[in-house]
C-alpha cells in the first residue's frame, strides 16, 4: 500500500465533569464522549526523500512539526524505524479550536493510517497506548463511537451505541483557549456536576429524555462568562425543538440534539438569522 484516504470524525462531548485538580496541574475528568459523522479529510502517501509534510486548506492550521498529524507519524516512524518518508493532505472541516477534538481526531487518523501503510499490525489498544503521547483527546479519536472516558480523557470504557438523533453544531466566531479555561475553573461545594452515570444509563436504555435531562458541562460557566454568545446560541436551539443544547469541550461550539431535520434546520436559519454563528452543520450520530 503506497497511498491511504480516512475520515478523521469530530466529537462531542455529552456530559463533562471535572473532578478534581491533580497534584501535576491537570485535572480528573469523567466525561461521555461521541462521535459525529461530520469529519476532516486526510490523504496520505509514501514519498521517496524521507520526508514528513503536512499540506492544509487552512492557512491559519500550522503545516510543520508544530501540527499534531506530523507529531503523529514521527511517533510511530521514530519507534519503528522507518525511512519511508510520508506526505499528509488535510482538508480541515471540523472547526478549529473548538471543542470538537479536530486537531486530535486528524492525529488518531494518521495514526491509524501509518499503521495501514508501513504494515505495523498495531491493535486499536497498541495505537491507543502510543497515542495518549500526542494528547490527551486522541485515543478515545481512535476508539470512536460513544465511550466513558475518565483520568485526564485517557481511561475509556466503550458504551452502548448513543440513539440516533440529527445533530446541529454552530460555533462562533470566537476562540477558546482551553488552558484559559481550566485556569479559570474554580471547583467548589456549589459547583453543578452533571449526571454522568444518569447518562451512561440512560445510553444503555436508549432513553433519550433521561439522556438530556442529565446532561451538563462543568466548563459552560467559565465560557459563558466570557463568551455570553455561548447561552444565546443554546437558547435559540432549545426555542427550535432541541432535545437539549450544550457546549462542547472548553467551547465555544454549542450542539443541540433533535429528533428530526425539520426541527434542526428550523433552528439552523433561526442562528443564521442572528448571525450569532461563523459555522454551522447538521450531522448525524456517528456510531461503531
Amino acid at each position: 500500500m503506497d497511498n491511504i484516504k480516512l475520515k478523521a470524525r469530530a466529537k462531542i462531548n455529552i456530559g463533562l465533569d471535572v473532578v478534581r485538580k491533580r497534584p501535576d496541574g491537570y485535572h480528573d475528568m469523567r466525561m461521555v464522549m461521541q462521535t459525529l459523522k461530520m469529519y476532516d479529510g486526510i490523504s496520505m502517501a509514501k514519498n521517496h526523500n524521507g520526508n514528513i509534510s503536512i499540506k492544509t486548506n487552512l492557512p491559519y492550521v500550522p503545516d510543520n512539526e508544530n501540527n499534531l498529524c506530523y507529531k503523529a507519524a514521527k511517533l510511530l516512524r521514530d519507534e519503528f524505524n522507518i525511512d519511508t518518508g510520508v506526505d499528509i493532505d488535510l482538508v480541515k472541516y471540523i472547526p478549529v479550536s473548538a471543542g470538537m477534538a479536530g486537531g486530535s481526531s486528524d492525529a488518531a487518523a494518521v495514526m491509524v493510517g501509518m499503521n495501514k501503510l508501513f504494515g505495523l499490525s498495531l491493535s486499536m489498544q497498541d495505537l491507543m497506548e502510543r497515542a495518549v503521547n500526542i494528547g490527551a483527546d486522541v485515543p478515545y479519536c481512535i476508539m470512536r463511537g460513544t465511550a466513558m472516558a475518565e483520568g485526564i480523557g485517557e481511561k475509556l470504557t466503550r458504551l452502548n451505541p448513543f440513539p440516533e438523533c440529527v445533530v446541529l453544531v454552530a460555533k462562533p466566531g470566537i476562540a477558546v483557549s482551553t488552558r484559559s479555561v481550566f485556569g479559570k475553573l474554580r471547583l467548589t461545594e456549589d459547583t453543578y456536576h452533571p449526571d454522568i452515570d444518569s447518562i451512561v444509563k440512560g445510553i444503555n436504555e436508549k432513553n433519550m429524555d433521561m439522556i438530556a435531562s442529565n446532561m451538563g458541562n462543568v466548563l459552560e460557566d467559565v465560557t459563558e462568562k466570557d463568551f455570553p454568545v455561548i447561552s444565546t446560541i443554546k437558547s435559540k436551539m432549545a426555542e427550535n425543538g432541541a432535545i437539549k443544547a450544550l457546549m462542547s469541550g472548553s467551547g465555544p461550539t454549542v450542539f443541540g440534539l433533535f429528533e428530526n431535520i425539520e426541527d434542526a434546520r428550523k433552528a439552523f436559519y433561526s442562528i443564521k438569522k442572528e448571525h450569532i454563528a461563523r459555522q454551522m452543520f447538521i450531522t448525524d450520530i456517528f456510531n461503531v
